[in-house]
């Protein structure tokens, strides 16, 4: 079992690793290209958007990334988020994501120091290539570049885009933030 812990956190932090190569301006330019993106980056309250998030399973899973919150266009703060999963899953892999902020209340509710979504939270992905995602939806599949359609949800709207790797996975798991003001 601890051999399992030490892998999946390894996988984990290398692909955290990669973060530091991707700006947070860079993954904030490849969302604006999606066409289902372009309407909440016109009318958000805010967004956090994280450039690599890297994610590695056996059975046991983990996935870390950093990244920075805007409100109104200006960077209010930074983020970390990590996540631990159980289920049936091997691999890993790293994608981007973001989260957009309907309101004041949605962003206030992120900002607030120690915010979760649990196993319940949906996310649309945004790929170039195939992708299938599963959410309180439904499933979904797509191929080429069509996105689900998405909307908030208690005022957030989350979308990923794969960057490499590759996962199975049919776990339980959720994400929790923590937030740091800019001063």
């Amino acid at each position: 079992m601890k051999s399992i812990l030490i892998a999946m956190t390894s996988l984990a932090l290398l692909f955290s690793a990669a973060a530091s190569a991707d700006s947070a301006e860079e993954a904030i330019a490849e969302f604006k290209k999606a066409e289902a993106t372009q309407p909440f980056f016109a009318n958000a309250y805010g967004y956090a958007i994280f450039p690599t998030i890297g994610k590695g399973g056996v059975g046991i899973g983990g996935a870390y990334g950093e990244g920075k919150v805007f409100k109104g266009g200006t960077h209010t703060g930074n983020s970390k988020m990590a996540q631990v999963s159980f289920g049936l899953q091997l691999g890993g892999q790293a994608y981007s994501q973001i989260i957009f902020f309907q309101n004041a209340d949605a962003y206030n509710e992120f900002t607030s120091g120690d915010f979760e979504f649990g196993a319940q939270a949906s996310a649309v992905a945004l790929t170039a290539g195939a992708s299938a995602g599963a959410n309180t939806k439904g499933t979904t599949a797509g191929a080429g570049t069509s996105q689900a359609e998405n909307e908030y949800s208690g005022g957030m709207a989350v979308f990923t885009m794969a960057k490499g790797g590759l996962m199975y996975e049919a776990s339980l798991s959720g994400q929790g933030f923590s937030f740091d003001p800019v001063e």
